[in-house]
């Protein structure tokens, strides 16, 4: 069993960074997981943008986010976080946390990952 709870949502203006943070909370190592950050804005389909391996760390992004966002895991902290740099507009969005097994991270298919938090808003105005 995982617990997901996500944190650092909020409003920001186009160009603008914000953080967001995931507690990670499991019976088994954290660090065993795979991670990722998904992204649904309304009347689309959640979108996977990043995710990382467990025990390599070698993370893949979808090419909406390359260059401007970073994945990363504190696993001392049990803690998931991506960064955004340079927000768009089109990057509202609801963001959630997920975890997976390593298979998980073969893909984006968010069916492949059967544990999430609830999510956090982040509001990009132009």
């Amino acid at each position: 069993q995982v617990e997901l709870v996500e944190s650092g949502g909020g409003s920001v203006q186009a160009g603008g960074s914000l953080g967001l943070s995931c507690a990670v909370a499991s019976t088994n190592t954290p660090s065993s997981y795979c991670m990722a950050w998904f992204r649904q804005a309304p009347g689309m389909e959640r979108e996977g943008i990043a995710r990382i391996y467990p025990g390599t760390g070698t993370t893949k992004y979808a090419d909406s986010v390359k260059g401007r966002f970073t994945i990363s895991q504190d696993n001392a902290k049990n803690t998931l976080s991506l960064q955004m740099n340079g927000l768009k507009s089109e990057d509202t969005a609801m963001y959630y946390c997920a975890a997976g097994s390593f298979n998980s991270c073969y893909s984006f298919r968010a069916a492949g990952y059967p544990y999430w938090g609830q999510g956090t808003q982040v509001t990009v105005s132009s």
